[in-house]
């Protein structure tokens, strides 16, 4: 008795991981990519982002320092306003970009960025 329980919470065990595997296939397949590309820029919000984001935030805005550094989505997290204002006074880890980008500039990025659905 002590051998048939033992099988069975193994097949549970292994049935539970082949679900959980199953679920994130597929939740990474078919879905639509809402991602930011910067092929889609305009070409001035391309450079400024090329000359003053693409250090951190990579070229496919995927981040070089973590998940806070995505842009692929930063639409879903905040507003464009939320946006500017993290480009102008900076974060946690990102430097503020008040004094080397002008309030247009930012503004452009800004809506770029939330934009992007």
């Amino acid at each position: 008795m002590t051998y048939t329980v033992g099988v069975v919470t193994m097949k549970r065990r292994t049935i539970l991981f082949l679900l959980i595997v199953t679920i994130a296939l597929l939740a990474g397949c078919g879905s639509k990519s809402n991602n930011v590309s910067l092929k889609q820029a305009p070409s001035d919000v391309a450079s400024l982002y090329k000359g003053n984001c693409i250090r951190c935030h990579a070229t496919d805005l995927s981040g070089k320092m973590g998940d806070a550094t995505n842009l692929q989505q930063v639409y879903t997290r905040l507003s464009q306003e939320e946006i500017a204002a993290k480009i102008s006074g900076g974060g946690e880890t990102m430097p503020a970009f008040s004094e080397r980008l002008s309030e247009d500039e930012i503004d452009s990025l800004a809506a770029w960025l939330a934009k992007q659905e």
